[in-house]
């Protein structure tokens, strides 16, 4: 061995050229992520300053006396604000318009019916002496309906839909036509129902006693004419001059209630934070951000100082915990993807001013990096976004209580994101966890139910609806980066699988083997943390490499023979070498993705083919061999996953071929095979410490133990 280690030395630390060029690349590319991500992010950022004080409604105030800097007005609460603006609109009158087209066309229309129409009166209605009568009667009808239909266009027909009679509707509305604007009550303005009623009043009231016709009579001959055939409505709304007159009154509302001078005392260390007093010091946050963000310029160096402060955490927190991550250019890019949009749309959200804050659905990150990462990753990432939002919303500190709390429960609840229904239930508790936060804290701050603003969980529950979009996101985003969900991580475990039935039938050895590890390493996985589903998928493909020539290995072998006999020790080593390189094609033909390939190339690292290596030197003592020959090119596991798969792929082969099977020799097996791989610095790239080595020494032990536990001898 120490001939060995002498050889490989040079290879393992000579970094070729191409090496050092992906590392540069590498290196670039997320110092340019770095940066890029940082000045999105600042520039999202409120060009305003940041008020220095925190405060609450409620509490008292902690900080020294407060005196107005400068003068400024008191803003009126939104409640009041609202309660004025609807007082002075109770005077807006909406413009419309009469369109002249309408009455044009009906009317030819009602001459084009009127004559079929005519003809189909029922006698039992009306009996006409004569066909001369019957004509002059029609032409009579005819142009008393017309006259009656310009007249009842002339005034306006309205749709239903405008609700002008609802409560709170205008009382005054002002119709234009002709240049001319009339003002009319909005009751007395005609709807097509109210117009054919008063259509058939007019016309009855003109005819009746022509021709002695009595008024049943002329009310029968109008209804079979169906007159509200002809009544459409022709009042148009001018949105534009609407918009104005209504803009021209909200404009006289003044949205402050009194002016603070410079000098003048707000409040006192220790003093209630009462409605009024908060209405002050919350009207002089916003003078005195928004006068700091206009003045200078070195509000964005804070901006910047604080953003670039979080992604460095961020990426400290990748290259100490997650190096795997870090090392990866797109999970890494993912990641800062997502902060950034998420971002873009709570700054979006909140320059809009339609929608509330708590609408911003910032719980589908832990929810997307949980599905895709781990829930530590999740966390962290999750108080990163929470802090950065903070900054620009009002009520910071509120916010982002209220948000982490939820991004937790959404967090906790997808423990199996893969099971039906788990997702929706995260959603509803993510809304429960909101809206109990949230009245706490209004609780805290108002002292009354009646005082809190319950609108507020209609907006969490638009947020959790928002939240379900996490399912086709998940879809979107695996594709797009090639990641693997839990879901698709099932359905490649599942042994119906073409891929594994063929690895059942042509090598049922290797299969039976690949079961074994799967559970080992999954029982183990579950000890130290980490992903069990990801572990059972890349060990039950790790070894489909063995599908080509499946009698060279030997737990494929019939008993008393074997295929390595007749072979060169470095022949033999070379076909067992070559199965992780083969299990690489096999898995790239069938369209396996890249983390279950990592699985392939790395369960062996570099170790030695023991057998075959230790056989050449007791035959070539003192001859010169090449070591790589004999061992496998690797690279080493570098996530705790694939070091957990080495180490139970060499345990459980090792265990099948002791001669006596019990609890110390199984304890030996493990404690030998582990402890070598630790030796040999197999695990230096893992993310895994010697106390989770500990743990899966004894899961190892005492699933092995169970595997082989002795069974009765059955009476003969």
């Amino acid at each position: 061995m120490l001939f060995h280690t002498f050889v490989r030395q040079p290879h393992i630390h000579c970094m070729k050229a191409s090496d050092r060029t992906r590392k540069t690349l590498n290196a670039i590319f997320r110092v340019v992520l770095f940066f890029v991500a940082s000045a999105i992010l600042v520039y999202l950022f409120p060009r305003e300053g940041k008020f220095r004080y925190e405060y609450e409604k409620g509490k008292p105030w902690m900080h020294d006396l407060l005196i107005a800097p400068f003068d400024f007005p008191v803003l009126k609460a939104t409640q009041e604000l609202k309660a004025d603006q609807d007082s002075v609109l109770i005077g807006f009158q909406p413009y419309y318009s009469i369109d002249t087209t309408m009455v044009i066309a009906q009317v030819r229309k009602l001459k084009d019916d009127f004559s079929r129409k005519w003809q189909s009166l029922d006698e039992k209605i009306v009996t006409f002496p004569s066909d001369s009568v019957r004509t002059m009667t029609r032409e009579l009808f005819l142009s008393a309906i017309m006259a009656s239909l310009d007249s009842e266009y002339a005034k306006g027909i309205i749709s239903d839909d405008e609700g002008l009679n609802k409560p709170g509707a205008p009382s005054l509305v002002e119709i234009l036509f002709h240049n001319h604007a009339s003002q009319v009550r909005a009751v007395d303005v005609l709807t097509p129902r109210k117009a054919y009623e008063k259509l058939v009043k007019a016309i009855s009231d003109s005819l009746t006693g022509v021709e002695k016709y009595t008024r049943d009579e002329v009310h029968g001959i109008l209804a079979n004419l169906d007159l509200n055939d002809y009544l459409y409505p022709n009042l148009r709304l001018e949105k534009y001059k609407s918009a104005q007159a209504r803009k021209a009154l909200l404009t006289q509302v003044s949205i402050t209630r009194g002016m603070v001078h410079e000098g003048e005392k707000i409040i006192f260390k220790g003093e209630l934070v009462n409605d009024s007093t908060y209405r002050v010091i919350e009207s002089l946050r916003k003078e005195y951000e928004k006068r700091l963000g206009t003045s200078s310029g070195l509000v964005v160096v804070g901006q910047s100082m604080l953003v670039m402060s979080a992604m460095v955490v961020v990426f400290l927190f990748l290259i100490s915990f997650r190096r795997e991550v870090f090392q990866n250019r797109i999970r890494i890019l993912f990641i800062i993807l997502l902060i950034v949009l998420i971002a873009f749309i709570a700054r979006l959200i909140m320059i809009n001013g339609v929608f509330s804050v708590y609408v911003i659905p910032i719980a589908i990150v832990p929810i997307l990096i949980r599905t895709f990462y781990d829930s530590r990753l999740a966390v962290f990432m999750h108080m990163i976004m929470v802090l950065i939002i903070g900054f620009w919303v009002p009520n910071g500190f509120e916010y982002v209580f209220i948000s982490f709390i939820a991004g937790l429960v959404a967090i906790f609840m997808l423990s199996n994101v893969y099971r039906r229904g788990r997702l929706f239930l995260s959603s509803v508790m993510v809304v429960v966890a909101y809206a109990i936060v949230y009245t706490g804290m209004s609780l805290i701050q108002e002292g009354s139910f009646s005082q809190v603003d319950w609108h507020n969980l209609y907006w969490f529950g638009a947020n959790g609806l928002l939240l379900l979009s996490s399912y086709p996101l998940i879809y979107i985003f695996e594709k797009t980066f090639n990641f693997l969900s839990d879901a698709t991580l099932i359905e490649l475990s599942d042994t119906n699988q073409p891929l594994l039935r063929k690895l059942a039938e042509v090598a049922p050895g290797t299969f039976q083997h690949s079961l074994q590890v799967a559970n080992l390493s999954e029982q183990a996985l579950h000890k130290i943390g980490g992903n069990s589903l990801l572990i059972r998928a890349g060990a039950l493909y790790h070894d489909i490499g063995k599908l080509e020539n499946p009698m060279y290995f030997i737990e494929n072998q019939a008993p008393g023979v074997n295929y390595h006999d007749k072979l060169a020790f470095e022949e033999s080593a070379g076909i067992i070498i070559g199965h992780t390189q083969r299990g690489v094609e096999v898995a790239r033909k069938n369209g396996l993705p890249e983390q279950i390939i990592e699985f392939i190339v790395s369960h062996h690292g570099t170790t030695a083919v023991q057998y075959f290596y230790k056989s050449y030197l007791r035959q070539n003592p003192a001859g010169e061999m090449d070591v790589e020959k004999f061992y496998y090119p690797g690279p080493k596991p570098v996530t705790r996953e694939a070091a957990v798969l080495m180490m139970a792929d060499s345990v459980e082969a090792a265990s099948r071929s002791l001669r006596e099977v019990n609890e110390k020799t199984l304890s030996a097996i493990v404690e030998t095979i582990i402890s070598n791989q630790v030796a040999e610095g197999q695990f230096n790239e893992a993310n895994i410490t010697f106390r989770d080595i500990s743990l899966i020494k004894k899961v190892f032990k005492r699933k092995l133990l169970n595997i082989y536990h002795i069974r009765i001898e059955y009476p003969k």
